[in-house]
């Protein structure tokens, strides 16, 4: 009897922060954005440099736990979501850990988008969100696969999801999505009025 088997899956982690450990009140994560964002005056002079809409703080702060407490509470429950998740990748760490590497802001307003790319240098990636209000863009995963596939005909409208060609998930505010680091992604075009707020985060293996 003939069969398939799906293989080389892509793992794709998603849940609600408070699902580990107490919640995180998303409103005082929302104001600790706005008034860094303010503040940091190196962030900005970078986002404006490199054409980059909205605002992070990707390439001028490294310390928000240490600036914050928010934050630190914020990375004490990412660390559980990781843990779980190198779980179910059964990754063989020998003497070394998954450890937090860097976590930045973003604010990406109406019409803003952040292209297609890769997190080089770690492990794992992800993002959790602060506010994503009606409109606000999808995150877009791409099959890693596409730059061998050469000649294949394009998959059906209605394929499985583990067929397609580019994966579109939509989370909520509160949520939390890990995905391993070499996956390629993008935020389409934010179609809605007002800004969608997220904290991104690497961890790496050391």
């Amino acid at each position: 009897m003939s069969q398939i088997e799906s293989l080389f899956a892509t793992r794709l982690y998603r849940a609600a922060l408070s699902e580990f450990g107490k919640a995180i009140d998303t409103d005082e994560l929302e104001t600790s954005c706005l008034a860094i964002a303010i503040d940091d005056e190196a962030g900005q002079e970078w986002c404006e440099k490199n054409g980059y809409p909205g605002y992070t703080s990707y390439a001028s702060l490294t310390d928000l736990p240490w600036r914050f407490p928010i934050f630190k509470d914020l990375v004490k429950v990412l660390d559980k979501h990781v843990a779980a998740f190198v779980k179910d990748l059964q990754f063989d760490l020998g003497d070394k850990k998954v450890k937090l590497d860097s976590l930045w802001i973003n604010i990406l307003p109406e019409g803003g988008i952040h292209t297609s790319h890769i997190h080089p240098h770690s492990v794992i990636s992800g993002t959790t969100y602060v506010t994503m209000p009606t409109g606000a863009s999808a995150i877009k995963f791409e099959d890693p696969r596409l730059p061998m596939m050469m000649a294949a005909p394009t998959r059906k409208k209605k394929a499985r999801d583990e067929l397609r060609s580019f994966i579109y998930v939509a989370p909520d505010a509160g949520d939390v999505l890990l995905w391993e680091s070499w996956l390629r992604h993008e935020v389409p075009m934010n179609m809605a009025e007002t800004e969608r707020i997220s904290v991104s985060f690497n961890y790496s293996w050391e």
